[in-house]
């Protein structure tokens, strides 16, 4: 059972994938989700929301000539709603400093043991590197591509006969309880 946050918390969720992460922070905290944004129209995790009776801000990026421009579009967007807190939650782009200024924190999750293993495919280059574990990282969003500041880790064994979704299928539980644990942290002010 997921920690009870405080009164007038409020975060939004940013995901451009499946959201299985997105899901985990909808049921820990369906009255505090108060949108989930993202990149791609065919994202799954909109459709997560959308069940859960929680508002979806797409942005195409396609029409923007700038990061910094879409990032304020979509900063604007974001803060129409009066989050606390945004959660990237399975989002693949990169955020400036258009948007990071925005919000008083950015928080991610990611399948490494940063600095291991930082950007995209960690899961891929984690196993390509016969490494004998990995695991999970939550951390603070800054310019520079999973740099910020770990909130928390976990590790996670990787096996001889790993496949990436023997991995995933390992790592996901991680990222749902960790994520939901360290937004309670960051609004308790554990964080």
């Amino acid at each position: 059972m997921p920690e009870r946050l405080p009164e007038g918390s409020r975060f939004a969720i940013l995901a451009s994938g499946g959201g299985t992460n997105a899901q985990a922070l909808l049921d820990a905290y369906p009255e505090e989700v108060a949108v989930v944004a993202g990149d791609r129209e065919d994202a799954h995790a909109f459709v997560r929301a959308r069940r859960a009776g929680v508002p979806v801000e797409h942005l195409d990026p396609g029409g923007f000539v700038t990061r910094e421009e879409y990032d304020r579009e979509l900063a604007d967007r974001i803060a129409g709603y009066g989050v606390g807190l945004v959660v990237g939650a399975g989002y693949l782009r990169l955020l400036s400093a258009a948007f990071l200024s925005r919000f008083p924190a950015v928080i991610n999750v990611h399948p490494s043991l940063l600095p291991e293993f930082k950007g995209l495919h960690a899961v891929g280059r984690a196993l390509e590197a016969g490494v004998g574990e990995t695991g999970v990282t939550v951390h603070y969003v800054t310019e520079e591509v999973d740099a910020g500041p770990v909130i928390v880790q976990e590790k996670v064994p990787v096996w001889l006969d790993d496949t990436r979704d023997d991995l995933l299928e390992r790592l996901h539980p991680v990222e749902h309880r960790l994520l939901v644990d360290a937004v309670a942290d960051y609004f308790w002010g554990r964080a």
